[in-house]
């Protein structure tokens, strides 16, 4: 018996560190992800924000749910294609939270935006986003993003 329970606490053991190595190195993926999706973002990189999006996305911000379709032809055509953008996009206070699986993870921050709209307008705000990520086919994409503006105090 003492044997069985020598073997029984090493797998559960091996499997709890294994399983937190996964997630540690998920977590480090997603990491890498958010940083190039806001990077992309801040720097007008219209294509390749939007290559981190998963096709069916579920999007809402500004009171709103989006298509990821409308929301990239909105950015295409009436933002920077226009002569509007973002000047500014930085996210503090990132956490990162793996699912059991390690396949999905939500990824919560808060954001400083500044954004140029075509007709030269500024508009400067904070806000909080929570994004969530899932690796399809060995990429990880957003599947769900909430942006939500934090209000003057």
């Amino acid at each position: 018996m003492k044997k069985f329970l020598i073997i029984l606490t090493t797998m559960f053991i091996f499997t709890s560190a294994s399983a937190d190595h996964h997630h540690s190195t998920a977590a480090a993926e997603v990491r890498n992800a958010t940083d190039a999706f806001n990077l992309a973002y801040e720097t007008n990189d219209v294509d390749g924000y939007f290559d981190m999006y998963a096709e069916n996305a579920m999007l809402y911000f500004y009171g709103d749910r989006w298509e990821v379709s409308t929301y990239y032809d909105y950015w295409k055509n009436s933002m920077v294609g226009a002569g509007g953008g973002v000047e500014k996009n930085k996210a503090s206070d990132i956490q990162i939270k793996v699912a059991p699986g390690g396949n999905t993870a939500v990824v919560g921050s808060f954001i400083e935006n500044r954004s140029r709209s075509p007709e030269g307008d500024i508009n400067e705000e904070k806000g909080y986003e929570t994004e969530v990520w899932q690796k399809i086919d060995g990429e990880w994409k957003i599947i769900s993003l909430h942006y939500s503006v934090i209000a003057d105090e």
